[in-house]
């Protein structure tokens, strides 16, 4: 308590010998929203204002943005512990409440705000810590190198954050100090005095200043003089006389080393050499690659040669560089070179005009329709003569002189929907090489297949004598392609004479019940023919038979010995599975 009312004490008398105000005046007054304004970096335990309350109120109670730097006393007295800083926190929003003695709120809480103002407490810093640029040796005066960067954290667009930069050093001095430029305010980086000569010095190393009203930072700039474009490349050879390479020759091959030389910076843009064909390859079928090391040009094939399209090659090959000749030399014939490239027939297979044909046909059409065509041409022009491989079915045959392909026997798309064979073309005379291609042949369904029982119903059986008459369900189909709107079959009785004791009721396209119409029947195995529609087109139907249906006293007679109950169970469950 007594170190309490010692730093009241103290905050009182420095706000009277600091101010000339008393208790009463400028810092002290009623709780109600205030705004102070207070510098960053002021020694600790610094009063700012005290809040006076009526009663009941006897304490107060600070809230808000303190970042345990802001505290109020029990009489009001708010004052900071800790020095502010304005780049952690730029603005503190504070409530002020008074309390009564129970702790309960009697006014408040009201907003106080607190602004750090700024002071120069932060040095610039550079984006980097080195820098790289560069320069050509041909440029002008005034020609920019690159922009230096740095950041102040202090208050920005206020004295404190305003930087300069200059050059504090240049190594080396040559031909002179003070080649290059930094503007003061916006670190742009120039040379300023002459053009550069790579020859002379081919690197710079500058240090530079970065600073404030304060605090200085220094920062590393590396500056590269590069070698201006000024040689063209030149061929050791201008041509390379005549090459001669059969048309089989594999797609990759080397077929030729060609070299020029360039006399600028080994190993940048404008030494590097990159060869392009200009005459003589309209079809694209040579391609040259460069060894990045040495510029060895490496000339390959990029596609087959053909010797009925192009037989003799006339090459023309330019050298040039990446990087743009300087303003005033161009390439000339030192830059080109020649070369003929004789291409020497080889014995080639018939090529067909298509790998795969695909045809589409009714699986209904008659023996001897044209289905489909194939041809090839020998490159050389001799005849081809065509066959069939994988005829498996015998379904096909093909004319060999004309490539047509027929229809021999009745197709059937229930047996194979997509029919493939192999058509081979073989040259007539010569070496009687041959080539093979596919030949797809699609089926369309056509309506031949009436419908069917989708299984064979064996065993069907009910009690005798039937207490009540009884049914089952027996499912159709066919084996023709099954359309979007699916099977529809029509269902009756084979025979007018068994309406009186038999009934065949439809349940959906596949599935229908034949139900027993009373329960009079005698006890013996009955057939049941069922006929069967398609609705198709042609329509087609199929009378089937519901065979072995018994009515007999058996499955009950054996159970009775077994007692009444289980007779009677086992006769639920005959019928329950009959019926299902």
């Amino acid at each position: 308590m007594t170190t309490q009312a010692q730093l009241h004490c103290l905050c009182l008398l420095t706000l009277y010998l600091t101010t000339g105000y008393g208790q009463e005046g400028k810092f002290s007054g009623p709780l109600k929203p205030m705004e102070f304004s207070i510098f960053e970096g002021q020694e600790p335990s610094q009063p700012i204002f005290q809040f006076k309350a009526n009663p009941p109120a006897v304490t107060f109670k600070l809230t808000g943005e303190t970042d345990g730097i802001f505290q109020i006393q029990s009489d009001g007295l708010l004052y900071h512990n800790k020095s502010l800083d304005r780049e952690t926190r730029a603005v503190h929003r504070l409530q002020v409440s008074a309390l009564d003695a129970q702790g309960n709120t009697v006014e408040g809480p009201v907003p106080v705000t607190i602004e750090v103002k700024d002071i120069n407490d932060n040095r610039p810093v550079f984006l980097q810590q080195h820098y790289e640029g560069s320069v050509r040796q041909n440029s002008r005066p005034g020609s920019s190198i690159g922009t230096l960067t740095a950041h102040d954290m202090d208050e920005q667009d206020t004295i404190n954050s305003v930087l300069e930069y200059r050059i504090v050093d240049q190594t080396p001095k040559v031909p002179q100090d003070g080649l290059f430029l930094v503007q003061e305010f916006s670190g742009i980086l120039q040379l300023v005095v002459q053009s550069l000569r790579k020859w002379d010095t081919p690197q710079y190393n500058l240090t530079i200043e970065v600073s404030d009203r304060d605090f200085k930072t220094l920062c590393f700039v590396q500056i590269n003089v590069i070698d201006i474009n000024d040689q063209i490349p030149i061929f050791e050879k201008s041509d390379y006389g005549n090459l001669t390479f059969p048309e089989d020759t594999a797609v990759g091959s080397v077929i030729l080393t060609i070299q020029a030389t360039d006399a600028d910076e080994p190993h940048t843009g404008s030494s590097k050499i990159l060869y392009r064909i200009t005459q003589g390859d309209s079809e694209g079928r040579l391609e040259i690659e460069t060894d990045p090391q040495t510029n060895t040009g490496y000339v390959k094939l990029k596609k087959p040669l053909d010797f009925e399209t192009v037989a003799i090659h006339n090459i023309v090959v330019q050298a040039e560089n990446p990087e743009p000749l300087v303003p005033g030399v161009q390439y000339n014939a030192s830059s080109s070179t020649t070369f003929r490239l004789t291409v020497t027939d080889v014995n080639e297979a018939p090529q067909f005009f298509q790998q795969v044909s695909e045809a589409k046909v009714s699986e209904a059409v008659a023996k001897g329709t044209k289905v489909g065509n194939m041809t090839a041409k020998d490159p050389e022009g001799l005849d081809v003569s065509y066959s069939l491989r994988g005829d498996k079915r015998g379904w096909l045959r093909i004319d060999p002189a004309t490539g047509e392909i027929f229809s021999v026997a009745l197709l059937d798309r229930e047996a194979e929907s997509l029919y493939r064979v192999q058509v081979v073309a073989t040259e007539v005379g010569g070496s009687y090489l041959s080539s093979t291609a596919q030949f797809h042949l699609t089926l369309t369904d056509v309506n031949d297949n009436p419908p069917r029982l989708v299984k064979e119903y064996t065993g069907l059986f009910f009690c005798y004598p039937p207490k009540a008459p009884g049914s089952l369900i027996f499912e159709a189909t066919d084996d023709d392609e099954l359309t979007f709107r699916g099977r529809h079959f029509t269902f009756s009785l084979g025979s007018e004479s068994l309406q009186k004791d038999w009934e065949v009721s439809k349940i959906n396209g596949t599935h229908a019940r034949l139900s027993t119409k009373h329960t009079g029947f005698e006890e013996r195995v009955y057939n049941i023919p069922i006929r069967i529609g398609d609705g198709g087109r042609p329509p087609l139907e199929r009378t089937v038979s519901l065979p072995g249906i018994i009515l007999a006293v058996m499955f009950f007679r054996m159970k009775r010995d077994k007692g009444q109950h289980n007779a009677e169970s086992a006769q639920a469950s005959e019928t329950k599975a009959l019926r299902n």
